[in-house]
């Protein structure tokens, strides 16, 4: 009897989906609390990590950092209005402030699925604040998310 086997590689496992995105999610994470704890602008201080990037800044870092700049204002009326009454956004940690700015960034202005960012976000949150986060961020996006107008 003649048996003969063939022997194949097990299939690549897929990178987790997203994870590049992820990365680029906490650099700007880290760049916008770094400039909100220094005081300094916040393209400023991209220009900075940018000039000693290594690994380099990735593109959608800067496109999260821009944008999160370029629409400071209207980001922050729009999770101001959806914290609980007595709440503020200064009142909020900073790594969950800024978090929540790229959340509503992404929501308003980039073309993501609404799970993804908050799913994001609230991965961001588990890693880096406090054990309260991601409960209340997973509920600010969310509440974002209905809140949005058509």
């Amino acid at each position: 009897m003649n048996i003969s086997v063939v022997s194949e590689a097990p299939p690549a496992r897929p990178e987790r989906v997203g994870s590049t995105r992820s990365k680029a999610r906490k650099r700007a994470l880290d760049i916008l609390f770094e400039s909100e704890l220094r005081g300094t602008d916040v393209l400023d201080t991209l220009a900075e990590r940018t000039a000693d990037a290594d690994p380099p800044v990735r593109d959608y870092t800067k496109t999260l950092v821009e944008g999160v700049s370029a629409h400071a204002a209207a980001i922050d009326e729009r999770i101001s209005g959806s914290l609980a009454s007595g709440w503020s956004l200064a009142r909020t940690p900073r790594v969950d402030r800024n978090t929540l700015r790229i959340a509503v960034f992404e929501l308003d202005y980039l073309d993501l699925p609404d799970a993804v960012v908050v799913s994001e976000a609230v991965h961001l949150v588990s890693e880096l604040s406090t054990d309260d986060s991601p409960a209340f961020v997973n509920g600010v996006v969310r509440g974002l998310i209905t809140s949005r107008t058509p």
